[in-house]
């Protein structure tokens, strides 16, 4: 089946689940329970032939996806986030627009992030170096672009811990 647009719940479509696919254009996010809820995973151009093409680690191992959506404000070449040290914008602060593989290895003294505030695109943040590990997918539009506090970055969301972060490519 094609999709063009946002699915809460896969059941309705007549899928038990879905195991594998091809997103053909844009950036999308598939989540592991229905209602866009639970652990998120970023789909961008190309083929997954299996759950472990979308989940990037064999540690989360969750091998089907039960809703899906279109990423909204993926343009990566406006793209502009600003990390905070703790929640609510306080603390040590951090503005870019680009990729980075190990926020530590760049100056980020922990590996913590307390709150965010999204100017311009989309992003994905990934609890461990080298985009490994829980995914989170932040937008601008999303909660106006601010994050106040690690909870908002989803209902999965289980920690503040951030080490590696890269724009959402259409």
């Amino acid at each position: 089946m094609e999709f063009t647009s946002a699915c809460p719940n896969i059941m309705e479509c007549g899928f038990d689940n879905i195991r594998s696919l091809k997103v053909e254009s844009g950036a999308w996010v598939g989540y592991e329970h229905t209602g866009f809820c639970g652990q998120q995973f970023i789909l961008e151009r190309g083929e997954y032939p299996r759950w472990d093409a979308w989940s990037g680690s064999n540690a989360y191992h969750i091998e089907r996806l039960m809703s899906f959506r279109p990423v909204c404000s993926a343009n990566h070449k406006e793209s502009k986030i600003t990390l905070f040290e703790k929640d609510n914008f306080i603390g040590r602060q951090w503005e870019i627009s680009d990729d980075y593989p190990s926020l530590q290895a760049m100056g980020w003294a922990n590996n913590e992030v307390g709150s965010m505030k999204i100017q311009y695109g989309a992003w994905v943040c990934y609890q461990y170096p080298g985009y490994r590990g829980y995914q989170y997918v932040l937008e601008a539009d999303h909660h106006g672009g601010d994050y106040k506090h690690w909870r908002e970055w989803g209902s999965h969301a289980q920690t503040s811990q951030i080490q590696s972060i890269r724009r959402v490519q259409q």
